[in-house]
């Protein structure tokens, strides 16, 4: 493995662009940290809300446009992002591309200063920024469903046949690739707008193909998800997870929670991350009725949503809480049923437990059809998340030992991993290559 010599790297200064839920926060502070142990200036440019988790892990933090904080108070626009068809459209024609001026207004304050740019994929100021000055800029996939590999193809949101489509082969996922690009090609055209206003050739595919650098891609996620492809962006690496899960800093499991673990057998834990869990619905109601069905413990993770809590009293056995650490929790829960976003199912493969997967949109339909090829889970489309079916999907997770010893097999391989050592080391060498 390459090594690199901390004295080469010294004083350099990274600036990391993110957007979005903790799960597409929580990697970049991984990262960011990682690199500030090692001496360097990290700076994480994100939405104003996340300023204080940022700055409270000793990093440099820069407010870039939109912040989407107070949408989530508002039912109808987390109704229309988490659509299962059209809420990747929504998010990005909508919600993101009508902020990119001021996005590249913002980031160009701080970009001047960075000796390297990491941008997510959905931060698409990065790309035109870095090329306005001549910059070196690295590109970070967190999912394997936005490379659209025609040899690793993704199961699509809002296709209840998607998963049969995998096994249809590379003839016809190039069709449909092609199909797709050509269609996403037209919701860039703001960018390419902006582009030429700002004196820069337009891109072929500002949303999908151009969003890879040409100086090179990291796959923050695990090989045990997706291993490279001949049609992955060139020169991309597959670092592992990056992983944090604070919700502030230093905040861990509250004693009500530790004291209800305490005190019996391991519970299923139920989740829907940071950002389903503002379009949960029933969620929480049928999976506590699923618990009582099943005579089993469990915690539901409700958020701050006031929407979320069960209009009835619960018993003993089924515990409530706005938010836990996941590394702290998932350990000790017998099972987890959560939405299928990357950061949560990292974190339940990290631990090494089975899981009911119930995707709402974008990239959960893929991720969950992957831990379902690992044995290490079984899917419940939401539409049919009703406690009933609950109460019995969870019953063979849960007495079926092969979904125990296949997520166990998966923890395995993570833990050979080190995503935040294997970023920061790419990341050095791509500065001083």
């Amino acid at each position: 493995m390459f090594e690199p010599e901390l004295s080469c790297y010294l004083s350099a200064h990274f600036l990391l662009t993110t957007f979005g839920s903790f799960g597409d926060l929580h990697p970049y502070v991984a990262v960011g940290i990682g690199l500030r142990d090692r001496g360097h200036r990290v700076t994480i440019a994100t939405s104003e809300n996340y300023r204080a988790k940022v700055e409270g892990e000793g990093l440099n933090f820069h407010a870039v446009r939109p912040d989407l904080s107070p949408l989530l108070e508002q039912p109808e626009i987390i109704a229309r992002a988490f659509h299962p068809r059209r809420g990747s459209e929504y998010v990005m024609r909508q919600l993101f591309l009508p902020w990119l001026e001021q996005s590249c207004e913002d980031l160009m304050r701080i970009a001047p200063e960075a000796d390297l740019l990491v941008g997510h994929a959905i931060a698409f100021a990065t790309p035109t920024v870095a090329e306005a000055l001549r910059k070196k800029w690295i590109s970070v996939a967190l999912q394997p469903s936005v490379f659209l590999s025609v040899f690793d193809p993704p199961v699509i949101s809002g296709m209840p046949f998607a998963r049969s489509l995998v096994r249809l082969g590379p003839r016809f996922w190039r069709q449909w690739v092609r199909f797709a690009k050509s269609i996403v090609r037209k919701w860039g055209q703001p960018l390419n707008d902006f582009r030429r206003k700002s004196g820069l050739k337009p891109l072929a595919n500002p949303l999908l193909d151009d969003m890879f650098s040409p100086f090179g891609t990291q796959a923050w996620f695990s090989s045990a998800m997706a291993r490279p492809q001949a049609d992955w962006p060139a020169n991309t690496t597959v670092t592992g997870f990056p992983f944090y899960d604070k919700r502030e800093p230093g905040l861990g499991m509250g004693a009500e929670l530790e004291q209800f673990l305490d005190a019996g057998p391991p519970p299923v834990v139920f989740t829907l991350g940071s950002s389903a869990v503002f379009a949960a619905g029933r969620f929480f109601e049928e999976s506590a009725e699923a618990a009582e069905r099943l005579g089993i413990r469990a915690v539901l993770l409700v958020g701050t949503d006031a929407r979320n809590l069960p209009q009835r009293t619960l018993p003993g056995s089924i515990a409530m809480a706005e938010y836990a650490p996941y590394s702290e929790l998932f350990p000790l829960a017998a099972a987890v049923v959560h939405q299928g976003g990357i950061g949560t199912t990292a974190q339940v493969i990290r631990a090494g437990r089975p899981m009911l997967v119930a995707p709402f949109s974008h990239d959960q339909p893929d991720n969950a059809a992957r831990m379902e090829r690992l044995q290490a889970a079984r899917v419940l489309p939401l539409k049919s998340y009703r406690a009933e079916r609950v109460a019995r999907e969870l019953r063979l997770i849960l007495e079926k030992r092969e979904y125990a010893d296949a997520a166990m097999r998966a923890a395995r391989a993570i833990a050979a991993e080190d995503g935040v050592r294997a970023a920061c080391d790419g990341l050095e060498a791509a500065l001083a290559g």
